[in-house]
């Protein structure tokens, strides 16, 4: 096929999809479009000879060997529509919504135009969700007045195989983490989306404040309900609910938590889900809940602010995984952001940015430039997150790639700036000569929201009292990565602590790379990295091997990175067990942020490992000793 296919069935000054035009040079990526035109199908399109090769697919594609999905081959498509996702309007062929369900590369297992040819083709897939060996076989018996476009796409047995499986469990985008629904009611979908767009015009994320509203306004009228069925008020009681009451005495938060009462009505002031952080249920500092003149004036009166010069270097609080979210007025949620950790150091109008392993990020930076115009202090230290935010106002760790610089061939290209970066503080350990880490965490929160003033650069994290549950479900609901609890009468502790305690809801794993296995097919440079994570004893135990989500750039960065590193000796403590391939050691220098399904045990060790591993990208902030086996704490 060629594209004039493509061509003749669109009107292009209609429709937002891209014009016909070929490749010259083949990337060997793959797509897979979830499409909601006359009927749901999902499109699956492989790189081949400058165009997209294309068949719809139904019931969408499977990674359960025993579903043989009927796969209809379709007109050839331009690569550009590789990342289309929007809106196709009415009275135009394929009217309707189109997600990118699924991107990355793909590797023929043989002489792909041999193979297509015969009607056997045998790939390899290196995607977000799909992963793992396939075949696209031609169906030889033809049913009358059948054009023989009818193919079967088959997964092969590998490591990669789920069972069931269903594709429409996974109704998220692979560029912007949208659900088809949310695809269709946006109304600048009606554009053609090349990349995700940011977002730092909003001061508040409008999203998660709205997806709380709609939350308390069902519990609203389930409330309602109850009160009109005084017999069904027993059945109603949600567990957390009981288990709140039962174990808890203290006074509620107030309404500028965002949080229900005890009682499971929603707050009386609804206005108080807009700044959800505006007021907490602390100790107020001078009497009225604020510092009146200079901070320093004052903040000797504050139990736990200690005197003394600024520090040269903090080492960061760390959470403790656990497992479950629960509510607790003892206790505040914030998002997790989906960034690089920064302390911000701010001396004068000087500001030095900081990470977690004591590099200096401020050059990388300099929208932020401006961070100490909005600190009411001549000195101070914050802690926060430096994201990039898509349209939405949600963290986006591919978009933070983006705007660092992408590395091709082991070389750093200059840092997209047209990928604007934030600062969301969301803790404050110095202010005006006094130590603030021995002061109860509900105070420094006040003292930050008094002494930082939003601005075009720098956010407050918004923060929400006792509501655990509803903002990790709010959360997960829009494909952020996890929420953090604080205990509201902790300190500040240069360590990891219990009084911090994450929930992921994305499984995200940093490991350090201690190998890699030799390459296969038409891949280049490796097959996979092989990953490890260390005890307790500081033994760098093997969890696994990921060769899906590189392509072309990453994989040749990545190999360019690895070879320096290389060595006759085995990083590894203990077995390595299920490679398939010939590994090739390397010094345990660098980290890899990996996301994945679950944990499992495989193999005959009977040791962890990560089920479906992906690669997400290299981790240079990362120190490779912070990359530990974590064990999740009971939930308070």
């Amino acid at each position: 096929m060629s594209l004039e296919e493509y061509k003749r069935k669109r009107r292009f000054q209609d429709t937002p999809e891209p014009p016909p035009k070929l490749e010259p040079d083949d990337k060997h990526r793959f797509v897979v479009q979830k499409h909601r035109a006359t009927h749901l199908h999902y499109d699956f399109r492989l790189e081949m000879d400058g165009v997209l090769k294309s068949w719809a697919v139904p019931k969408g594609p499977s990674l359960d060997p025993a579903d043989k999905r009927l796969a209809m081959q379709v007109e050839d498509h331009p690569v550009s529509y590789f990342d289309f996702e929007g809106i196709i309007p009415p009275d135009n062929y394929g009217a309707g919504t189109v997600m990118v369900w699924d991107v990355g590369t793909w590797e023929p297992l043989g002489n792909a135009d041999a193979m297509l040819r015969k009607g056997d083709l045998k790939f390899r897939l290196h995607g977000q969700k799909l992963n793992g060996e396939f075949v696209l076989a031609h169906m030889k018996s033809r049913r009358p007045g059948s054009k023989g476009t009818e193919w079967l796409l088959i997964k092969h047995r590998d490591q990669y195989v789920q069972s069931p499986y269903d594709a429409n469990d996974f109704d998220y985008s692979a560029l912007t983490k949208r659900s088809l629904d949310e695809i269709a009611g946006d109304r600048g979908s009606a554009e053609w989306l090349s990349r995700p767009a940011t977002s730092r015009s909003k001061p508040k994320n409008a999203w998660l404040a709205e997806a709380l509203a709609a939350r308390r306004q069902l519990a609203a009228g389930e409330a309602a309900t109850t009160r009109k069925s005084p017999s069904a008020v027993s059945g109603r009681t949600t567990s957390s609910a009981k288990q709140s009451r039962s174990k808890k005495s203290s006074p509620k938060a107030r309404s500028g938590s965002g949080g229900s009462t005890s009682e499971g009505h929603p707050p009386k002031d609804e206005a108080s889900l807009i700044s959800p952080s505006s007021s907490i249920d602390a100790p107020s500092l001078n009497g009225s809940g604020s510092i009146a003149g200079s901070p320093s004036s004052a903040l000797a009166q504050v139990k736990g602010a200690q005197p003394g010069p600024m520090p040269k270097g903090v080492t960061p609080m760390l959470a403790t995984l656990t497992e479950k979210p629960f509510d607790d007025d003892h206790w505040l949620f914030e998002v997790k952001w989906d960034g690089y950790r920064a302390l911000a150091y701010i001396n004068g109008g000087d500001l030095r940015l900081v990470s977690r392993n004591q590099n200096d990020l401020t050059a990388g930076y300099p929208e932020l430039r401006d961070l100490p115009a909005h600190v009411k202090a001549r000195t101070a230290i914050i802690d926060g997150e430096i994201v990039a935010l898509d349209a939405h106002g949600r963290s986006s760790f591919s978009l933070m790639q983006q705007r660092t610089g992408l590395r091709h061939g082991g070389r750093h290209t200059a840092p997209d700036s047209r990928i604007p970066v934030l600062y969301y503080a969301f803790d404050l350990i110095y202010l005006d000569g006094y130590n603030l880490m021995h002061v109860a965490l509900d105070q420094r929160k006040q003292l930050l929201e008094q002494f930082v003033s939003p601005g075009a650069s720098v956010r407050i994290s918004e923060h929400f009292v006792g509501t655990g549950t509803e903002l990790f479900d709010a959360s997960r609901e829009h494909g952020l990565e996890g929420i953090i609890g604080k205990r509201r009468q902790s300190f500040y502790l240069e360590k990891r602590s219990r009084d911090w305690l994450k929930l992921k809801i994305t499984q995200r794993q940093e490991c350090v790379i201690g190998g890699y296995t030799e390459p296969s097919g038409g891949r280049e440079h490796f097959g996979s990295i092989i990953l490890g994570l260390y005890d307790g004893r500081q033994r760098l135990i093997h969890v696994g091997h990921a060769g899906s989500g590189f392509d072309a750039a990453t994989l040749a960065d990545t190999w360019q990175r690895l070879r320096p590193l290389a060595t006759s000796s085995n990083p590894f403590y203990g077995e390595v067990e299920n490679l398939g391939r010939k590994p090739h050691w390397v010094r345990p220098e660098l980290v890899a942020e990996i996301r994945f399904t679950e944990w499992t045990h495989e193999g005959q060790s009977g040791g962890v490992k990560m089920r479906a591993p992906v690669f997400e990208g290299l981790r240079l902030d990362k120190n490779p000793k912070e990359c530990v086996l974590e064990r999740a704490v009971p939930t308070p």
